[in-house]
């Protein structure tokens, strides 16, 4: 068509629209949006930005509240089935069947959509060929790595030779190399078919590689245009700071005090540094105390944050860590977290092969990997949710392997997903947590009101756990962790599925504790927080391929310190796979 695919006019989406201002919650306001065809089209922003709404309004399932949204040049409320039968909707948690095999829900998808059974042969050896599923067609979905079902959840989407994608958040939970792999095929099926997609993504490296970038929060457009006029608006505003004598974390908090600082972020041997437009750069070395500053080019991650925390007019921090919940006394040069040559092994398959390592008081060790690289297991076995199969574990000074019971009481454990109880209150979590911990009354009371106003929870203590968004479920696992006081927090992928502004505040909180003398072991997709940790370790098919502090893997593979981390675990973890 020689139109926009999709075109927006005034859109406006209002939710529990009743007789009291105060009962309405609006989604989208006066948006103005298009997609052209064959283009590329990313949504960025916050959580409760609209990215979701906007999506769903696109497929038909809600109904503008004032506005237009045609498609296809149609308009949405007009003829629904007809435009649902030239796009594909990939929701967040796409509607994979995990008992069914790949090939049976090639098939389930084909049957909705109405794909000739003389078409489906071809149309799958296409699609298997593309994603590399070819091999596994007998493999029931559930038993699928996570980069995997994507793939899958992907060529279900594509079955129908869809003219429109709606992509919501399609890598969220993959590590950088099935990510990389994702982007091949859906630029393929772009190339080759001359589709059109928009997506909303928490990766601005992702939305870098679109043609066009909307930038919302809170239901509004605060800017929109290619990657490269996006960054061209902040040139000149970005620099590399080389830490001198101060450690990273020390470096965060000076920059978070400093109001001519928009964002401050690590970067190898020291801090990638936004700075507003009246702000000279030598002032800001004098007042930080740095011998050298160099100009970078920004990246559309820069340009974000710039685009929110100008309109919001403050960065976003939870409350500081206070009280008693971190120790004050001087740390110790001993481990308190000691793995020897730890193996896991399931039947015949070797989940973790091997691994050695040891963290110290204060010291956030990352723990990365691809999908099934076993960083999971190795944190349940930490965490005495799993046995060993041979190899040391060592937790606070006590022995995994034959005391579980006791070393969990030293321990917080965010999952990678969520696991409180949906249908209890936020204030009951807390409390049923602090109760399993063995605190009394009392204790109880002091420590849920320190982390309810720690991860700004105070006034969501009646609501039901389950009904919180993504960004709050987050703050509330962060909370239940931190409830009893742990000496030792483990972090499976805690940011997750959450924007970069929000990851910012969790970063701080999570300095903040290392700077008190926490031991913090976290895993993470995102590779650019891997530069908040102290050391790291990248793994994969269970064995550990670099460790050593984000300077040193940089220097691993072969690249400046100015670089992404996302490039160094893609040339380590490849290079592994290409001699092996």
């Amino acid at each position: 068509m020689s139109g926009p695919v999709l075109l927006a006019k005034d859109l406006r989406k209002v939710y529990g629209k009743g007789k009291q201002p105060s009962s309405e919650t609006v989604s989208l306001s006066d948006l103005n949006l298009r997609v052209d065809p064959g283009q590329f089209v990313a949504l960025v922003g916050p959580d409760g930005a609209g990215k979701t709404t906007l999506m769903r309004l696109a497929a038909c399932l809600l109904t503008p509240t004032s506005g237009s949204l045609e498609v296809f040049g149609i308009l949405t409320t007009e003829n629904p089935l007809e435009i649902q039968k030239k796009l594909a909707y990939m929701p967040q948690k796409f509607g994979l069947y995990e008992d069914l095999s790949v090939k049976e829900n090639m098939d389930l998808f084909a049957d909705l959509q109405g794909v000739p059974y003389d078409e489906r042969p071809a149309r799958y050896k296409e699609l298997l060929d593309m994603t590399g599923l070819a091999p596994f067609t007998a493999r029931p979905a559930g038993k699928l790595s996570g980069g995997m079902k994507q793939k899958l959840s992907l060529a279900c989407a594509l079955i129908h030779e869809p003219q429109l994608m709606l992509l919501d958040e399609p890598s969220a939970g993959v590590d950088p190399v099935s990510r990389e792999e994702l982007w091949k095929i859906l630029q393929k099926a772009v190339h080759n078919n001359g589709i059109s997609v928009l997506m909303s993504t928490a990766f601005l490296d992702e939305a870098a590689l679109c043609n066009y970038v909307y930038v919302l929060n809170q239901g509004m457009l605060l800017s929109e245009g290619t990657p490269s006029d996006l960054c061209k608006s902040i040139d000149g505003r970005v620099w590399f700071a080389k830490a001198d004598n101060s450690s990273i974390g020390e470096m965060l908090q000076k920059c978070e005090a400093q109001s001519e600082i928009i964002d401050a972020s690590p970067s190898g041997d020291g801090l990638r540094i936004l700075l507003t437009k009246e702000t000279n750069s030598a002032e800001i070395r004098q007042k930080l105390s740095l011998s050298t500053m160099e100009p970078v080019e920004p990246s559309l991650e820069d340009a974000f944050m710039e685009n929110l925390v100008s309109s919001s007019g403050k960065k976003q921090s939870f409350g500081e860590v206070t009280g008693n919940q971190c120790k004050t006394q001087k740390r110790s040069d001993q481990p308190v977290v000691v793995v020897n040559h730890l193996v896991k092994k399931f039947g015949n398959f070797i989940a973790v092969d091997d691994t050695s390592f040891s963290v110290k008081e204060g010291e956030i060790f990352g723990l990365l990997g691809p999908n099934g690289a076993g960083k999971t297991t190795t944190f349940r076995m930490l965490c005495g949710l799993l046995p060993a199969t041979s190899g040391s574990l060592e937790v606070a000074g006590v022995d995994v392997r034959k005391a579980r019971a006791s070393a969990r009481k030293n321990i917080g454990y965010v999952s990678q997903f969520f696991s409180l109880y949906g249908s209890l209150s936020v204030g009951y979590n807390l409390e049923f947590f602090a109760k399993a911990y063995g605190l009394n009354d009392e204790e109880t009371a002091q420590r849920k009101e320190i982390v309810a106003k720690q991860f700004e929870l105070e006034n969501l203590l009646d609501r039901m756990a389950g009904s919180l968004n993504e960004g709050y479920k987050k703050r509330l696992s962060m909370a239940a962790a931190l409830i009893h006081n742990p000496d030792i927090l483990f972090l499976d992928e805690p940011t997750s599925s959450i924007d970069p502004l929000a990851r910012r505040a969790f970063w701080l909180t999570i300095n903040e504790l290392a700077e008190q003398g926490k031991a913090i072991i976290i895993t993470t997709h995102f590779m650019d927080e891997a530069e908040y940790c102290t050391r790291i370790a990248i793994q994969s098919e269970g064995k550990i391929l670099a460790l050593g502090t984000p300077s040193e893997v940089k220097t691993r593979a072969h690249l400046p310190q100015t670089a992404s981390m996302n490039q160094a675990f893609l040339n380590i973890v490849l290079n592994q796979r290409e001699t092996a």
